[in-house]
């Protein structure tokens, strides 16, 4: 299940590795995993997945109902 910082990492990285870092790194799946320029396609596909997981869990809170 995603989390809030993971998001904030992942895209703390993304926004590192845009600025002329030549390497980051993140923990993904319990692993250390580095990103260069030439993968960065792959961290965006990440921080998308990050996104989609958290808009669910938000949805799914929004519609539970209490009496």
């Amino acid at each position: 299940m995603a989390t809030q910082q993971q998001l904030d990492e992942a895209r703390s990285a993304y926004h590192t590795l845009l600025t002329g870092k030549a390497v980051v790194s993140i923990q993904k799946n319990g692993r250390k995993v580095d990103y260069t320029p030439a993968n960065r396609a792959e961290l965006q596909r990440y921080i998308s997945q990050l996104e989609s997981e958290l808009s669910y869990q938000q949805r799914r809170r929004a519609f539970r109902f209490r009496f």
